[in-house]
């Protein structure tokens, strides 16, 4: 697809048949993305999709441009490997938080200790929707969705705490039936140079009947607001909040400061951008500083093999320096 050409949110759209539940979340994050795309211009082939397994991860399929459907819990290790062979691909990964809060917990944190420039989505609905509805990592305690016996007897992880403390750069939150909104909040999380983290509360129409669209967005439950819907979720936006760490004396208070409204939750749920660091260096400059030529010459772009198979790799100095030189 020629540069000049003008892309749009369809231009990012397969053939595939959808075959999620009617009314699932999932459609906002995918048509967001797609959205995202366009607005950014950027050529299919220059985006690399990653997913995990679960619902969320069927989102690749229907998205034209390099796609990866990898292991369960692994979409951050694959997507992080595709995007230190090519840095110059954008590389987007999506998951569920069965995904990646419960058996992709270890990648989760030690994607923000390395702070790669890619950006991570999280369809965030609180139960496995593709097996049929059990408690994922982030639904509540005492929570009992339509599929459980009993309430859930586990605690909730909170992915904001968690990516903070992990060290990802940008944090931010979404909600999949405020598709503009979603859809600024993808395009700044793709813009961001370092490790980007979007929780996208995606309601399950099918297994999770608590936190629903009308328990998100409109349900009548304060008395000081005569008896109108008090949507819980809100936008952080536009009320004096501001997430960017200006100078590096700022972090502490910033990172604080997002702490303190990853803990609403309940009649009150803040969306948007919580934390935005750009003066941590990402990884690939940090192996830039160590191999000069690494965006000119990156791993992907290299031949290791002659047009008769031979090997074009010298390992001859990495052997070198791994040897044990005898002591006297």
């Amino acid at each position: 697809m020629a540069l000049e050409q003008v892309l749009k949110p369809q231009d990012y759209a397969t053939e595939v048949h959808n075959d999620w539940c009617p009314g699932c979340g999932d459609f906002g994050i995918l048509r967001t993305i797609q959205m995202a795309l366009a607005e950014l211009k950027l050529d299919p082939y220059r985006v690399a999709m990653v997913s995990g397994i679960g619902c969320s991860a069927k989102t690749i399929h229907y998205i034209k441009t390099y796609g990866v459907h990898t292991l369960h819990g692994r979409v951050l290790p694959v997507a992080q490997g595709i995007k230190l062979a090519n840095p110059n691909l954008e590389v987007v990964a999506v998951g569920g938080d069965g995904d990646g809060m419960g058996i992709g917990g270890a990648h989760f944190v030690n994607a923000g200790r390395r702070n790669l420039d890619m950006l991570y989505i999280l369809h965030d609905n609180g139960v496995y929707g593709l097996t049929k509805g059990q408690a994922a990592p982030t639904l509540k305690l005492g929570v009992q969705t339509k599929s459980l016996a009993h309430p859930n007897i586990n605690d909730a992880i909170n992915p904001i705490w968690l990516a903070l403390a992990a060290g990802a750069t940008w944090v931010g939150r979404g909600y999949s039936y405020d598709v503009k909104h979603l859809k600024d909040l993808i395009v700044q999380g793709i813009r961001h140079k370092g490790y980007a983290f979007l929780d996208v509360l995606q309601p399950c129409p099918t297994y999770n009947d608590i936190n629903t669209k009308e328990w998100d967005g409109g349900e009548d439950r304060s008395e000081q607001n005569g008896g109108r819907p008090l949507p819980r979720v809100y936008k952080l936006d536009g009320q004096g909040w501001d997430p960017v760490v200006h100078e590096p004396m700022e972090i502490e208070a910033k990172a604080k400061q997002a702490l303190a409204k990853a803990l609403e939750w309940g009649d009150r749920i803040p969306i948007g951008v919580f934390y935005n660091n750009e003066h941590v260096p990402d990884m690939g400059e940090r192996i830039r500083q160590r191999i000069p030529t690494y965006y000119q010459k990156p791993p992907a772009e290299q031949r290791i093999a002659g047009p008769n198979g031979e090997p074009l790799t010298d390992l001859t100095k990495l052997f070198e320096r791994l040897t044990v030189q005898p002591t006297a």
